[in-house]
């Protein structure tokens, strides 16, 4: 499966990534008892921004298998052209490598493995603020 996963493009992966994640952070949001479409989407879009997700990454930095690693770093020296102006040019590289690594993940069927690193990533001692 790794071979055929490694065939699809980097912004491919970061593009589903980012979904990925969106639906983790709405899962979480939902399960702690938000109901309001409008608080979910103004808390959500904390969770999804490109300065928060480089936090995020490196909190789970250290936990990636040499595997995974290979693809967050793929994902983040993939070429940007446009940087939000939200985000340093860092942060938003490193937002992508989370985007393709989630993204990649989903594809292999990875959901636990998902779950465990989203939760690592935002609800360390580390993240939380």
């Amino acid at each position: 499966m790794e071979n055929t996963l490694n065939t699809y493009s980097t912004a491919a992966l970061a593009y589903l990534g980012d979904c990925v994640i969106e639906m983790c952070v709405r899962e979480y949001l939902v399960k702690q008892g938000y109901s309001s479409s409008s608080r979910l989407n103004k808390i959500a879009l904390d969770y999804v921004r490109a300065p928060r997700q480089a936090e995020a990454m490196k909190n789970i930095l250290p936990l990636l298998t040499e595997e995974e690693d290979a693809v967050f770093h793929r994902g983040r020296n993939m070429g940007h052209t446009n940087t939000p102006k939200s985000a340093t040019v860092a942060e938003y590289r490193a937002a992508t490598g989370m985007e393709t690594l989630f993204g990649y993940l989903h594809l292999a069927g990875r959901k636990d493995r998902i779950d465990e690193l989203f939760a690592v990533a935002y609800f360390s001692s580390a993240s939380e603020k």
